[in-house]
């Protein structure tokens, strides 16, 4: 079997006393074989990016934390109703109003005697709250009629944390619009803390909110257990916002002003050490702050644009919390720009976009590569005499040799022996690993070979600290420059083929002579330009809506780092990433908001996803292609929704419409003409009719169109993907992305279904265990998430007793619950048999998956 990436603790909701969470395991673990060739190349490609991008996901507890959306409207909900205008004063009323009625429900619930003390509280961007709840607090919200939902806590991180020299084969800045700097637009950047007293962001970066501490700096904080660990992630996506000073310009629009809002950092995570990550109810509290940074109910202060720069892993929802806050921001006329996340290729259905890039509301961004050329660098290893590899391989890391080298080989301990055993323990190396047992290097003044692993920077930093001179990292195919290092770090870093590094390894495990001979490095031609990167993730958000929508520069990006280096100069950096992309995109934004003041964040977004640039890539990859500024710049059409959600073609006779609205932003009429084009797949498989398909558009007017779609037979293509092509007279064609995925019956979502013991005594400290499957994984990387798990009280008879738990929006995984004795309102059963029904509905809309346990409560 296969992991997806790595096991997860999630929160496991619970209905009553009746059920108690007893643990919850998200594992995902694939079930399936991979769909083609093309795909395994590309989660190859991820798999080879991922611990070069993506940083260790710490095991986070979130312990009871429950976020709970009220049913009563939000100030963005009002907004909207009141046709997007209101009056200050209003908008106060309307958030005072919505904060009434949490106080009514919390003040009911403790009638009944539950206390409930909320740790946030929400009326802007949604009405609800967030706080620790007990089985019976979850009971008595799931079935009071002022609640929307009771809904998960997940754990968010920085979707971009490698890092590299300055220079090198960067481009600076990634995207820029010559006669705008962005000047009089406000981007929220909701991250970790940012260092204000870098230069190069110095008068960009404003006071800030810190969400995790309540103070007002949002600094960049350093680990309480080791001061010289800075929270860098904030810092370096203001750098690419921002960044500006007399030694470089980095950021895409320095003349804008970033409003620092600190929803990530160093919090304990399950172990009890210090690791960087956010949490879901955090990210709504920054939202919250980005759309009323005073705090006083009105939101005409808020910022133009947000950006989120981190990601729920796979948590691709369109309909949960993070997304009905995003949607919240938005209807407040703030732009809310996210990362896709690190984690590749997904699909051909539902893939692993990162939350909240499924909101159908957020602007999703997937990351780019841009370099017109990267280093590459002549390499001959030898064992004894004998040439084992002459090559120009790419220069992986930031720095080459400064003349031609010839160095010896050494290895750590532990180092495998041969190809089956390469690998078992990727990323595990420790410092100590590198010194003999009399505490001399194994590897000072010699190349280190070591496998990249899941952590390749953490491993080539610890043998630079134990004396190497380069670096040979083996493993999948490394990509050209890809490697993050720190400024001070100075020794070349190459990737070579694993076959090669087996036989050197081999060769120092016999005593033998081994060495490597390094050229001067040169530049070459990147083979990977305007490409999307391996690591960029993309498939569909889990209501079948094509994410990302855009994509920006997300390789080698030039930023700034926080702190000083041992000269006490500015760090300056590149950083890649998802983030990094989301980041260059915000700026650009930025920069169309000060070109054409007029534009809401509807018309914003229009444009930038209008207007992007087609690449030679899958339409799931790229959405409607890469951002360009410019173009965007001179639109004259803005096209909604961005991308289409469809949903599963299962069995012939489908049919599905969706509505194209189009809105004429320039002060001449339009005459434009739409068109569904196949780019992707066989168009016989697929019939798509446009009506209107010709539409005159007066002056900032608008209209809408209908896009039917039907599958008569069934096909035998896995997916059809395409794009409504919506071309106004003398102007460029807007590009709505889609795609259609075909399948052949529904997945069953449940599996492992066991309860023990069978035989039940009421007792709510010794509940019996029900363990189950929830969701899966198929081929490469497709996830099959559950949007609603119901377990129903039954008696033998079938008899009806009421609902035990409801739990929405669950990832795959492995779920454990118990079974207390007692009844859907907590009353002790009477003793016999009894039979729980579980539903699982998917994301979908599809048919559900139902399973079944028996059991017997036995009473003395």
């Amino acid at each position: 079997m296969r992991t997806l990436h790595e096991t997860r603790r999630e929160p496991c909701q619970i209905g009553s006393l009746a059920v108690v969470a007893v643990a919850a395991a998200v594992l995902l673990v694939a079930t399936g074989g991979d769909s083609s060739a093309s795909r395994r190349s590309d989660q190859t490609s991820a798999t080879t990016w991922r611990g070069l991008v993506s940083e260790h996901d710490a095991q986070v507890a979130v312990g009871q934390r429950m976020l709970v959306l009220l049913g009563a409207p939000s100030l963005a909900d009002r907004v909207a109703r009141a046709g997007g205008r209101a009056s200050e004063a209003d908008q106060r009323k309307w958030t005072r109003a919505a904060l009434v009625k949490q106080r009514e429900l919390l003040s009911r619930l403790a009638q009944q005697g539950v206390s409930i003390d909320p740790e946030f509280t929400y009326a802007r961007v949604v009405n609800g709250f967030a706080a620790a709840l007990d089985p019976r607090a979850v009971g008595l919200l799931e079935r009071a009629p002022e609640v929307a939902g009771v809904f998960p806590v997940r754990i968010g991180y920085p979707a971009s944390t490698s890092r590299g020299a300055a220079g090198g084969s960067a481009s600076e800045p990634p995207v820029a619009l010559p006669g705008f700097d962005g000047r009089g637009v406000t981007i929220a950047l909701l991250d970790t803390g940012v260092d204000r007293a870098h230069p190069a962001l110095g008068g960009r970066v404003r006071k800030g909110i810190d969400i995790l501490t309540g103070d007002r700096t949002a600094a960049a904080e350093a680990n309480p257990d080791d001061p010289a660990l800075l929270e860098r992630h904030g810092t370096e996506m203001a750098g690419i916002l921002v960044g500006n000073s007399p030694e470089r310009r980095t950021g895409v629009a320095p003349g804008a002003s970033v409003m620092p809002i600190r929803i990530a950092g160093w919090q304990r995570n399950a172990e009890g050490a210090w690791a960087i990550y956010s949490r879901t109810d955090q990210l709504i509290a920054g939202l919250e702050r980005a759309v009323d940074p005073n705090g006083d109910g009105d939101a005409h202060d808020g910022a133009r644009v947000t950006l989120v720069g981190v990601g729920e892993p796979y948590a691709a929802f369109a309909d949960g919390p993070g997304a009905a806050a995003v949607e919240g921001a938005y209807r407040l006329d703030s732009l809310v720009v996210v990362p896709a996340g690190n984690d590749g290729a997904g699909g051909p259905g539902h893939g692993v976009i990162a939350g909240p890039g499924g909101a159908p509301a957020a602007l999703t961004v997937g990351a780019a590569d841009l370099r017109a050329r990267t280093a590459e660098i002549r390499v001959v290893a030898r064992t004894g005499l004998e040439v084992r590899l002459d090559r120009v391989l790419p220069l992986t890391g930031a720095v080459g040799p400064g003349r031609p080298m010839t160095l010896r080989v050494g290895a750590p301990r532990g180092t495998p022996a041969s190809a089956a055993t390469a690998g078992s323990a990727p990323g595990s190396l420790t410092l100590r690993e590198f010194f003999d047992g009399d505490g001399l290097s194994l590897v000072a003044g010699r190349a280190a070979i070591i496998e990249a692993g899941d952590t390749p920077q953490l491993a080539v930093e610890r043998a630079v600290a134990a004396g190497a001179h380069a670096v040979l990292l083996y493993g999948d195919r490394l990509p050209a420059g890809a490697l993050g290092l720190d400024e001070d770090i100075d020794v070349p870093v190459i990737g070579i083929p694993r076959p090669t590094a087996m036989a050197l390894i081999a060769a120092l495990g016999s005593g033998g002579s081994v060495s490597v001979s390094l050229g001067a490095p040169r530049r070459g031609r990147n083979t990977a330009l305007a490409r999307m990167a391996g690591f960029s993730s993309h498939g569909l958000a889990f209501d079948g809506r094509v994410k990302p929508e855009l994509a920006g520069p997300g390789v080698a990006v030039p930023t700034s780092e926080p702190g000083v280096n041992g000269e006490g100069a500015p760090r300056y950096g590149t950083v890649n990433g998802s983030s990094a992309a989301a980041a260059a995109v915000a700026g650009a934004a930025a920069l169309i908001a000060q070109a054409r003041r007029g534009v809401d964040a509807r018309a914003l977004r229009g444009l930038l996803v209008g207007s992007a640039r087609p690449l030679l890539e899958p339409v799931v990859a790229q959405g409607a292609g890469l951002v360009d500024v410019g173009a965007a710049a001179a639109a004259e059409l803005a096209v909604e929704p961005a991308a289409l959600a469809l949903p599963t073609v299962r069995g012939a006779a489908w049919r599905t419409t969706r509505t194209v609205r189009l809105r004429n932003l320039s002060a001449r009429p339009l005459r434009v003409s739409l068109e569904a084009v196949v780019e992707h797949g066989r168009a016989s498989g697929l019939k798509i009719a446009v009506t209107p398909a010709r539409l005159h558009l007066r002056p900032h007017g608008e209209a809408e169109t209908k896009i039917d779609l039907r599958a008569p037979r069934a096909s035998n293509d896995t997916s059809i993907e395409g794009v409504v092509r919506v071309t106004p007279t003398a102007g460029m064609p807007v590009r709505v992305p889609w795609a259609v995925v075909f399948r052949t019956g529904a997945p069953s979502l449940l599996g492992g279904v066991r309860l023990s013991p069978a035989r039940i005594r009421p007792s709510d400290a010794a509940p019996a265990v029900l363990e189950l499957q929830v969701g899966r994984v198929l081929g490469a990387a497709e996830v099959q998430a559950v949007s609603r798990l119901e377990i129903t009280l039954f008696t033998a008879k079938g008899q009806k007793l009421g609902l035990l738990t409801r739990v929405r929006n669950l990832l795959p995984g492995n779920y454990v619950f118990g079974l207390t004795g007692r009844g859907p309102g907590g009353q002790v059963l009477g003793g016999g048999r009894y039979r729980a029904r579980i539903l699982a509905l998917p994301t979908d809309g599809g048919r559900a998956t139902r399973r079944s346990v028996e059991f017997t409560v036995i009473r003395r």
